[in-house]
């Protein structure tokens, strides 16, 4: 096994948080936004979005926090496109989870040989960002609007 790079993990994990961050507030302004028929179930569909979000960025803050970093307090920018239509949301939804998706499979390939625990934490968290990209794929299919 080879070192960590601390520093670089550090820095990545401060990424992943602002990102997860972002989900929140992003996740919890759509719910507020969805109108239409199928605005009940889409904004509970959002709610959970912005609660995992949060459970996320508190599990890799925790991890953070063990390796001695210090966790961020900024949010990735979230870009308003003004853009309100169930379609435009979820369709930046899934824009922000293929990003979370890269940035969790960057800190895979920073830890990989150098940490089990935290290779094993990085792919737990790919699968579900990838199960989250395959739900807001499904929903986005077939939409008309």
């Amino acid at each position: 096994m080879q070192e960590l790079d601390q520093k670089q993990t550090i820095n990545l994990l401060n990424e992943i948080i602002e990102c997860e961050l972002s989900g929140v507030v992003r996740y919890t302004q759509y719910s507020l936004m969805v109108t239409g028929p199928y605005r009940i179930t889409i904004v509970d569909f959002l709610k959970e979005q912005a609660s995992e979000s949060l459970l996320h960025a508190q599990k890799v803050g925790e991890i953070l926090t063990g390796l001695e970093g210090r966790p961020s307090l900024q949010i990735l920018p979230a870009d308003e496109t003004d853009k309100d239509s169930v379609k435009d949301i979820l369709a930046e939804s899934l824009a922000h989870e293929e990003k979370a998706l890269r940035l969790y499979k960057n800190l895979l390939e920073t830890v990989t040989n150098s940490s089990i625990y935290l290779e094993q934490f990085a792919r737990n968290m790919i699968g579900e960002e990838e199960m989250h990209n395959i739900e807001l794929k499904k929903m986005l299919r077939d939409f008309t609007e």
